[in-house]
């Protein structure tokens, strides 16, 4: 019986020592997640701007660009996938590399081959661990990405699709992230980045005309100027979404542990002090027994 209450009593500590773990990064994401957002909604006015301007420009002209024309076959596929570097975030970056596996298999099913690109360590232990290739992968700061790692990754994107397919270039660009909806709501979401698909983002009035530009110089040197900046503006915002989203299930998850915790060590402590009220039970009857043994001798 001694030993049953030991055990109970280790449990209680161990338990109660998890719980602090959990409530002390529970604190940290909350006091991040007001950051992210800020940033979120700070990226959102720059990345609606350049959003517009290529959009008039690639709808007023009528030019054959690398990076807004379609390919005839597409034969090869460029998929990134965010996920993050740290775990205890509930399903987040499994959600994603959920979402990125369906993604995978049906660019296989259309008889395309796929080459990916990884941000974050969890991505990337998912690919190790199945022995699968990836060209480059991206770790270090995802829930506090910089925007010099978004031009990184911009920039290796945007070589790969001008580079022909005989050179191992790709045809198309996808990237799979998690949006940020709100602190209880994060989707997993793919978009198609190259060939160039022109949104706006949410916050913006659909209903407004696009603006009417005079070119200097001719839209085409106008594009290869706008459309890098854009490409990582696009990649930026989804890095930036992707952060939210991360810290968001991190606050949430790490809530749930600890009152999962405080809940463990409230049963816990009724199985000791049960366990303990048996033992005391037992002394006393061997005393009473004790004692009926000598007055009857």
């Amino acid at each position: 019986m001694g030993a049953q209450i030991r055990v109970y009593r280790q449990k209680i500590s161990s338990t109660t020592s998890m719980r602090k773990i959990f409530k002390a990064m529970e604190l940290i994401a909350t006091s991040r997640i007001g950051k992210a957002r800020t940033r979120v909604a700070a990226s959102l006015p720059y990345a609606n701007a350049i959003t517009r301007a290529v959009s008039a420009v690639a709808s007023q002209s009528e030019i054959d660009h690398p990076l807004t024309t379609e390919h005839t076959e597409v034969r090869r596929a460029a998929v990134l996938v965010m996920t993050s570097d740290r775990g205890l975030a509930g399903s987040y970056s499994a959600s994603v590399l959920k979402q990125a596996e369906s993604l995978l298999e049906m660019l296989r099913s259309e008889g395309k081959e796929v080459k990916a690109f990884l941000v974050g360590r969890k991505a990337q232990a998912y690919f190790d661990f199945r022995n699968r290739s990836y060209e480059k992968a991206w770790t270090g700061g995802t829930d506090a990405p910089e925007f010099a790692t978004a031009r990184e990754i911009g920039s290796a994107l945007v070589k790969e699709f001008i580079t022909g397919y005989e050179d191992g270039g790709v045809d198309e660009i996808h990237v799979v992230y998690m949006r940020f909806r709100s602190m209880v709501t994060q989707e997993p979401t793919v978009i198609r980045l190259l060939p160039l698909e022109v949104v706006e983002e949410e916050t913006s009035n659909a209903s407004d005309l696009l603006p009417l530009y005079e070119y200097e110089p001719e839209p085409e040197r106008v594009l290869d100027a706008l459309l890098p900046r854009y490409i990582e503006s696009r990649i930026f915002a989804a890095l930036l979404q992707a952060a939210a989203s991360e810290l968001a299930a991190r606050q949430r998850a790490m809530k749930s542990a600890g009152d999962n915790a405080t809940e463990l060590i409230k049963k816990y402590t009724r199985l000791r002090n049960t366990a303990r009220q048996a033992e005391i039970t037992q002394e006393l009857s061997e005393i009473v027994a004790g004692a009926d043994a000598l007055s009857a001798s």
